[in-house]
């Protein structure tokens, strides 16, 4: 990746760097439930211009002292939050290791702000800003309202909403069995951000 492509991926959003999240959670509430999984997918854009998917970055994360743990969550998810094996990391680490790999993307890319993409983007970024929060991390490298959201890119582009059936439309492999893991869904999120916004390519932007 040389240099010139780094600056097209900073003018290709006007300076805002697309990061690919996806939460696994106890629940659907940040304020009370527990972040249980965080992945992360970094994007680079090829010779052509088009976006493809980068490095994945993931941790399981410990809950919170008091979190709520919802039972239909849980089995949905198939997470054990006690399981020893998981080898969880406080929320607050799991925040700042994807947070300091953000803002090295930030540098070499020369964008001002990470911009978080995801499925129902608003609930990701909601569990990160109540993590946050609750770490005392002041700096967070996200735009803390603006996100690309790919149920809504979808719904336009594939007439889908539903994250499987987005990505089946887009012809993108999904295993339903995989599904509701933080590393499989970010993966397939980033791919169909990918192919949404690579339908959409244009050039030397203004």
């Amino acid at each position: 990746m040389n240099r010139q492509h780094l600056m097209n991926l900073s003018r290709r959003f006007r300076g805002l760097l697309p990061i690919v999240i996806d939460v696994e959670t106890s629940g659907l509430h940040s304020a009370t439930d527990a972040l249980l999984e965080i992945a992360a997918v970094t994007l680079m854009l090829d010779e052509e211009g088009k976006l493809y998917r980068d490095k994945t970055l993931a941790y399981h994360v410990e809950p919170f002292l008091g979190a709520r743990l919802e039972k239909e969550s849980l089995e949905i998810t198939g997470i054990d939050p006690t399981h020893p094996f998981r080898f969880a990391i406080p929320e607050a680490q799991a925040l700042q290791r994807i947070f300091a790999m953000v803002r090295a993307q930030l540098e070499i890319t020369s964008c001002y702000r990470a911009v978080l993409v995801g499925h129902n983007a608003w609930f990701d970024l909601s569990f990160i800003l109540a993590a946050a929060k609750r770490s005392h991390l002041r700096y967070l490298p996200f735009h803390t309202f603006t996100t690309l959201d790919t149920a809504s890119l979808a719904a336009v582009a594939l007439g889908e909403t539903v994250l499987a059936r987005a990505a089946r439309r887009a012809r993108i492999p999904f295993d339903l069995q995989q599904a509701h893991s933080a590393i499989y869904d970010v993966e397939r999120t980033a791919e169909l951000f990918c192919y949404i916004a690579n339908r959409f390519l244009y050039k030397n932007p203004t």
